[in-house]
């Protein structure tokens, strides 16, 4: 069949989508009307569909699940950012808004799911996960727990990139994104007066030197030439203006791109601040939860994608992207189970794009068309490459 007509046909009710989605955004673990949106359009268009999978999460099916099957990841929520765009279809949430792209990711995935529905013959079997809560790294796990992953040979994703303009797209063999963990660290000292430090263990200034402590250790004691990132997003302590602080709690985000490393981190960076801690004689309790392993993009799956976006976009629009992200991605959990890739998607307009997690990121609409018509490329040449029968499609 030809995709390239059928989508022309659904492009408007797909930017319509769209724009409902963002005007109602949904923060993770509670995208209820998104997933009764995503179940009633999957199967209207002939999906057999499957709801509550990984909480709020959608699952739809299509085709054989017996033989060869292909899957397409898709995250639906949103972040709990102020809208600053002006747009007539702005959030009507107060305090939420999908800031990542993440209603582009849901109407592109139900534009790959028209498309495929269209077509009466498909050569092997297509599953659709609508992920949740990818913003807090746990809907991927929430899935995997209802067996999502059970049967696939190979899924695909992809992710808004405002540092590419609309046409173009980003693929990256191997690592793409860097493992992720969140840092927990609770600094206990002495109360005392003000006036009078020197009676008192101050775990305000004890966690200033823990702070700047671990960045100073990272550069002396790690090697430069694979990156470590710890940063503090969060500091809470003291109780008045003139008592020195018994306690303080640190909250902060640590990326590395080397699994075996940050597999080692917990316990560097445990060491490193009950060395600093005692020091000046406080303790210390250190919390490590990871949050995400690296996204390590299958080189055969990665080749097939770009391949297959050249034959739309021309080479002169497929990027080999030189160096990965420092960023987390939930889809990085599906992997440890099956082998897959995700690719950056353009969407800077004529006047640029504000990044990521911003008020005021306002992608061009223009790459639901661009990311429905690789992905649909990409997976029939999946098909054909896995199917016994020599059936082409477009």
């Amino acid at each position: 069949m030809n995709g390239d007509d059928s989508l022309e046909k659904y492009l408007p009710e797909l930017i319509e989508l769209r724009r409902h989605l963002h005007a109602h955004p949904e923060l993770s673990g509670e995208e209820h009307q998104t997933a009764l949106l995503v179940a009633g359009e999957l199967r209207r268009c002939g999906w057999t569909v499957r709801e509550g999978v990984g909480r709020t999460g959608v699952v739809a099916e299509l085709g054989s699940q017996t033989g060869p099957l292909v899957g397409l990841r898709v995250d639906m929520d949103a972040l709990p950012i102020e809208e600053k765009t002006g747009l007539t279809f702005s959030s009507l949430r107060q305090g939420v808004m999908h800031a990542c792209g993440h209603d582009l990711h849901t109407s592109i995935g139900i534009g790959v799911a028209k498309i495929l529905a269209a077509d009466k013959k498909l050569l092997t079997g297509v599953r659709l996960l609508f992920q949740p809560a990818e913003e807090i790294a746990q809907g991927a796990s929430w899935m995997i727990k209802d067996r999502v992953n059970d049967g696939l040979n190979a899924l695909f994703g992809l992710h808004v990139y405002p540092d590419l303009p609309v046409g173009q797209i980003g693929v990256r063999n191997g690592c793409l994104t860097a493992a992720a963990g969140e840092l927990e660290i609770k600094v206990m000292g002495e109360a005392g007066h003000g006036a009078r430090p020197h009676e008192a263990v101050d775990a305000i200034w004890i966690a200033s030197r823990i702070v700047t402590g671990i960045q100073e250790a990272i550069s002396r004691r790690m090697d430069a030439l694979t990156p470590v990132v710890v940063s503090f997003g969060r500091i809470e302590g003291g109780k008045a203006f003139n008592v020195i602080a018994d306690q303080v709690r640190l909250l902060g985000t640590v990326r590395c791109l080397d699994t075996a490393l940050h597999e080692k981190l917990p316990i560097w960076i445990e060491e490193t601040v009950n060395a600093i801690a005692a020091s000046f004689g406080a303790k210390v309790v250190v919390k490590y939860r990871c949050i995400a392993p690296p996204v390590y993009n299958d080189p055969e799956l990665t080749n097939l994608l770009e391949s297959s976006a050249i034959k739309i976009l021309g080479e002169d629009n497929v990027f080999r992207l030189e160096q990965p992200s420092l960023g987390a991605e939930d889809f990085a959990r599906f992997l440890q189970g099956v082998p897959g890739t995700m690719f950056r998607l353009g969407v800077a307009g004529d006047k640029g794009c504000a990044p990521l997690h911003n008020g005021q990121f306002c992608p061009d609409e223009g790459c639901i068309e661009v990311g429905v018509k690789v992905l649909v490329k990409t997976i029939y040449q999946w098909m054909q490459n896995h199917s016994c029968s020599g059936e082409e499609h477009s």
